[in-house]
C-alpha cells in the first residue's frame, strides 16, 4: 500500500482484497501461504489420497467420462493438486485435466500436467475442489453501536478501527436472513455475501460433477458473538493487520453459501442442493478412521505397523474434534447424485 492510503479508512473487504490479492499483497509472497500457516494439505498426504478417492467417486457417478476435471481452488502453492494426481490410479489419472486456480504466479517444478489459472475453468466435467478458500475470500465487517444499530467497520492500514455508516441494502438483508444482531453494543458480525456469491460463481463452471468448500465453519445455530476476524503470520495467530504483513481471513456461514438438505424449510433457489458435514465424517466415509493398528501386526509385519501407525497418527489429526475434523465440508453435487451420501 502507499502512503497515501495509509491513513484512509474504508471498510474491511477492500482492505483486505488489497493486502491479500494486491501488487504486493499476502497471497504473492514467495513462501506461499504455507509458510504461514497449516492446512489439512500440509497435514498429511492422507488428505490428497482421500480427495482422489472423492475424483474416482465422481468419475464413476459421471459414467467414466473421456476427460475428468479437477479444480484446485484457491490452490497455494500447488500441494494439493499435486498429490491428488500422483494418488490417482494409473487409468483415472490418464483422463484426467488438472487446473490449480490461485492469484500468485505458477511455482517452478509444478507437474507440468497441471494448466495455472486466475479462475476456475467454464464447463468443467470432475471435481471442484476448494480447500480453505472462502474464508479468504474478503467480507465487511459490522459491529452494533451504542444505539444498537449495526455499522460497518472502517479500517486502515494499520488495524485501527471505527464504526462508518449504518449497514444498508443487500448486506442488511444478508445479516437480517443469517446472522441477526441483537441490539447490544460491541457486537460483531462478518457479512457474507461475498463468498456466497463467490461460490455461486464457482459452481456455476461446473457442467456436471460435485463441487465442495472446505473450510472453517459456524452455522444459524452457533454465530460467534463477535465474528471470527483474525490474522495468521509465521505459524501463529496475530490481530489482524491489512499491510500486506498477514493473512486476514474470517470462519465462513457455509450454511448460507448454498440451500442445505439438512436445513428443513430452506429455499429453493437457482443452486442444487447441497450437503454440509464435518470433515470427520467426511474423511471416514472417504477411508481415513484414524484408528491404531492391531498390535499383532508389530511382531508379523513390523515395517507395516510403523507405517499404520503413522497413518493413523495423522488421519486422527486430520479427523480430531476440536481441530481439523471440525471443519465444515459443503458437498454440492451438480447433476449427478451425491456420492457422499
Amino acid at each position: 500500500m502507499t502512503d497515501e492510503t495509509a491513513g484512509h479508512w474504508r471498510g474491511w473487504r477492500a482492505a483486505a482484497e488489497a493486502a491479500l490479492y494486491g501488487p504486493d499483497g499476502f497471497y504473492r509472497r514467495p513462501e506461499g501461504p504455507a509458510g504461514h500457516f497449516r492446512t489439512s494439505v500440509h497435514a498429511s498426504p492422507l488428505f490428497a489420497g482421500a480427495v482422489a478417492r472423492l475424483l474416482c467417486l465422481v468419475d464413476e457417478a459421471l459414467g467414466g467420462p473421456e476427460s475428468l476435471d479437477f479444480v484446485d481452488m484457491g490452490a497455494g502453492r500447488g500441494e494439493l493438486v499435486t498429490g491428488v494426481l500422483a494418488a490417482l490410479p494409473a487409468g483415472v489419472a490418464a483422463r484426467t485435466r488438472a487446473y490449480a486456480v490461485e492469484v500468485a504466479d505458477r511455482p517452478t517444478g509444478l507437474d507440468h500436467r497441471v494448466e495455472w489459472l486466475s479462475a476456475p475453468p467454464q464447463g468443467a466435467t470432475g471435481l471442484l475442489f476448494a480447500n480453505e478458500w472462502l474464508d479468504n475470500v474478503p467480507v465487511e465487517v459490522a459491529q452494533v453501536d451504542s444505539s444498537g444499530i449495526p455499522r460497518l467497520v472502517l479500517v486502515r492500514e494499520d488495524g485501527t478501527e471505527l464504526l462508518g455508516e449504518r449497514v444498508s441494502g443487500p448486506e442488511a438483508q444478508w445479516l437480517s436472513r443469517w446472522w441477526p444482531l441483537p441490539a447490544e453494543e460491541g457486537l460483531r458480525a462478518e457479512i457474507g455475501l461475498p463468498r456466497d456469491e463467490a461460490w455461486a460463481a464457482a459452481v456455476a463452471t461446473l457442467n456436471r460433477g460435485l463441487a465442495v468448500a472446505v473450510d472453517y465453519v459456524h452455522t444459524a445455530d452457533a454465530r460467534p458473538p463477535f465474528g471470527t476476524l483474525t490474522g495468521f503470520r509465521e505459524g501463529r495467530e496475530t490481530r489482524p493487520v491489512p499491510d500486506g504483513s498477514c493473512d486476514i481471513t474470517a470462519h465462513v456461514a457455509l450454511d448460507a453459501c448454498a440451500p442445505l438438505d439438512a436445513l428443513p424449510g430452506a429455499p429453493l433457489d437457482a443452486l442444487p442442493r447441497a450437503l454440509l458435514v464435518r470433515q470427520r465424517e467426511a474423511l471416514r466415509a472417504l477411508g481415513i478412521a484414524g484408528a491404531r493398528p492391531p498390535l499383532a501386526l508389530a511382531t508379523t509385519h513390523p515395517a507395516a505397523y510403523v507405517r499404520a501407525l503413522a497413518n493413523a497418527g495423522e488421519g486422527a489429526e486430520l479427523t480430531a474434534v476440536g481441530g481439523l475434523g471440525d471443519f465444515g465440508w459443503l458437498v454440492q453435487p451438480v447433476g449427478i447424485p451425491n456420492p457422499l451420501t
